[in-house]
């Protein structure tokens, strides 16, 4: 966009503001918390830091149509007076990326005095509304609500640049958040830098932008979160809320804190307001308005703070002060504060610890704690972290993340519990986390006993160098346990062998954790047998190597048609060798597993060794899908022979097993009910709910 008279007054006032600005915080907040703001504004953050930006070609006008529907999910309302350019850029911007969810668009013009009119009437599909009298931000906002039939209404300023895919992820927050009350975007600088992650009331009553200046992919703003407010440059809330809160308050006419007010009126209702980051809109910030605090619209900003501060003056002593660090900014909207450190970021559909780690800290954020994740690697797991950002969860990595002595120096001292995870993870981090956060509750987390189950493997071999290791894991597995405050096990039996080892310590019984999600097709829509299991895990080798070779034989005598699926990442060559027998079906890493899960007649669990709860057997349970394992796959797991699950242990009776269930309707309509019982009762979220209680939020 060519730079004009305007855009160059623009920016003088800008600077003049930035000055006059500065003094007002060296009075109010004093000299600490001024020059933290200062240094932040003129901090270098490198390009690979920062976001990678769309703008619409800049053209002369020329008519155009934007998204429409007769039934619109979203009613975009855009309030505009004049800057009729960068209204063009905004409609430009919805037009060229329209989003999956129907809409409409209004502009409501309140007043302008250039093209607007003339321009706004040649965009098809666009519900424009001109005001008879200027009446201010609060006054437009108000009157395209009144005007909206959309479901959701979406505040959106005219000098915005909405990224693809923005509007998708505002709604979609309201289907995985039920209290979600307001949703805010993330507000990025034309240069990439980040503008607003989500806004923050200090216990004065100034109202503070989140990450202002820093870069939008810092972990800090990367994550779904509670916030006080979110500035109204772009935000959805239901429209029947809303209107249930009385829209934005005229008490704040013509604007400013309007926003602000409506996040903590929300919030008093009973609503999670959240910022959504996932949801990227560029803003150029104080267009209409100017950023001199002592002229123009502008100067309502200091007015306005005055009456919020004397309305809401009972609420502001929970807010932080001007000195709080901005990790520390919105504590007071959680339970506590929850460290959890592992080796690996979940990959919840590749294995089974992953997915009850993922669920773990699903159950914490429901439970109302503030969860941050650190992988030992340091490593950004990809669409892994992101869904650990959307989870709500504060997932830390580097460059971002230092290295964990300095990164615990520094976050130590916010967190009430840490949770570390495998004994070689905690054993590196126990000494640091006793250094730089003696107040936090110490839970170690087995996923199983890798002594137990490293025992059982050398003992199989009958390998003595295999058993010396045993003994070394052993050794540090249960120096971890003595050393941590509380030791989370998967199953009784290891809770019973722990009773034994290291009778001292406090152990609690936290198993798998599953969505119950049903029982699928039928018996007669349903064939063929399957096995999932990620292949880093030595017993699933050994397990599918047995049965392939030494099952299936015997089966497919009794079944020629019968078909053997082979589900896990990572498999060596030992398992793609496979592939090669007749039967036999090596689909390596499957992302969805749901159809599988659903139409394949049995699951087998042929682990010959190992420990801990199999999370194989619950996943094909949940969906109603009976399984035949060996004895060491269903220990600890409450499940009986001939009731729940069929057990065996040698060729011929596993394969008899196999055989007899798959032609047996009334036996496998028996197990497929009683195995989703069992899910249920011992291995879903609600299940789990007590004792998550009891270990994360007991004071």
């Amino acid at each position: 966009m060519s730079i004009s008279l305007a855009d160059l007054r623009f920016q003088w006032q800008r600077a003049l503001g930035l000055v006059r600005r500065g003094t007002t915080s060296l009075r109010a907040r004093g000299w600490r918390a001024t020059w933290a703001r200062v240094k932040r504004q003129f901090e270098r953050v490198p390009l690979t830091q920062r976001a990678a930006l769309y703008f619409p070609q800049d053209a002369p006008f020329a008519p155009f149509a934007v998204p429409d529907s007769e039934a619109p999910r979203a009613s975009l309302i855009i309030p505009v007076y004049n800057q009729v350019a960068h209204t063009l850029t905004c409609l430009r911007a919805l037009a060229e990326h329209p989003p999956l969810a129907t809409c409409e668009i209004l502009v409501i013009d309140d007043g302008s005095s250039d093209q607007t009119q003339a321009w706004m009437g040649q965009v098809a599909g666009l519900h424009f509304h001109r005001r008879a009298q200027n009446g201010g931000f609060i006054a437009a906002c108000n009157d395209g609500a009144a005007r909206a039939r959309g479901e959701v209404l979406v505040f959106l300023n005219n000098d915005t640049v909405p990224q693809p895919g923005w509007l998708d992820a505002l709604l979609d927050t309201f289907r995985t958040q039920p209290r979600a009350g307001l949703v805010g975007a993330q507000l990025i600088y034309p240069d990439g830098r980040l503008q607003e992650a989500g806004g923050v009331v200090r216990d004065d009553g100034r109202a503070d932008n989140l990450g202002r200046f820093q870069s939008p992919l810092h972990p800090a703003f990367s994550y779904l979160r509670q916030v006080d407010y979110c500035s109204g440059a772009a935000i959805a809330v239901p429209a029947a809320l809303f209107a249930e809160a009385g829209g934005f308050d005229t008490h704040f006419s013509p604007a400013y804190y309007e926003d602000t007010d409506l996040g903590l009126r929300l919030r008093s209702l009973g609503h999670d307001v959240l910022y959504q980051p996932a949801s990227k809109v560029v803003h150029l910030e104080g267009i209409t308005a100017g950023t001199d605090p002592n002229a123009g619209i502008k100067a309502y900003q200091v007015r306005n703070r005055e009456k919020f501060e004397a309305r809401w003056r009972h609420a502001l002593p929970s807010h932080p002060d001007h000195e709080a660090p901005v990790v520390e900014l919105t504590r007071q909207h959680y339970r506590r504060q929850v460290l959890i450190v592992d080796a690996l970021t979940p990959r919840p559909d590749h294995d089974s610890g992953s997915l009850r780690m993922f669920n773990l800290m699903r159950l914490l954020r429901e439970q109302g704690a503030h969860v941050v994740f650190l992988a030992a690697n340091r490593q950004h797991g990809g669409r892994y972290t992101e869904a650990l950002q959307q989870l709500g969860v504060e997932a830390w990595y580097a460059p971002f993340a230092a290295r964990a002595p300095a990164w615990l120096r520094e976050h130590g001292p916010r967190f009430d519990v840490v949770l570390l995870s495998r004994h070689y993870v905690a054993s590196e981090f126990l000494p640091l986390v006793k250094r730089h956060a003696p107040q936090a509750r110490i839970v170690f987390d087995s996923v199983d006993l890798h002594y137990l189950r490293e025992a059982r493997g050398a003992e199989m071999a009958g390998d003595a160098g295999l058993r010396a290791a045993a003994l070394r894991t052993r050794d540090s597995e249960l120096k971890v346990i003595a050393d941590a405050d509380v030791t989370l096990v998967v199953s009784t039996m290891e809770r019973e062998l722990l009773a034994a080892d290291a009778p001292a310590a406090h152990i609690e019984l936290l198993s798998n954790l599953h969505e119950v999600a049903g029982a699928g097709a039928s018996f007669a829509q349903r064939h063929d047998l399957v096995f999932v299991g990620g292949f880093r895990h030595p017993p699933n080798v050994d397990a599918v190597v047995w049965f392939a070779g030494q099952v299936m034989p015997l089966l497919r005598a009794r079944l020629p048609d019968v078909v053997f699926h082979c589900v896990g990442s990572d498999p060596p060559d030992a398992v793609r060798a496979l592939a090669g027998r007749e039967g036999v079906v090596v689909h390596g890493h499957v992302p969805d597993l749901v159809p599988m899960m659903e139409s394949l007649r049995i699951a087998v669990a042929p682990l010959r060794y190992g420990a801990g709860v199999k999370g194989k057997v619950n996943l094909s349970m949940a969906h109603g899908q009976p399984v035949v394992a060996t004895t060491t796959a269903v220990e600890g797991m409450h499940l009986a022979d001939g009731v729940d699950v069929l057990v065996a242990d040698d060729p011929q009776g596993f394969a008899d097993a196999v055989a007899g269930l798959y032609q047996d309707e009334a036996l496998w309509n028996l197990l497929s009910r009683n195995g989703l019982d069992n899910v249920a009762r011992h291995f879903s979220m609600q299940a789990a709910r007590e004792v998550v209680d009891k270990v994360f939020f007991a004071s």
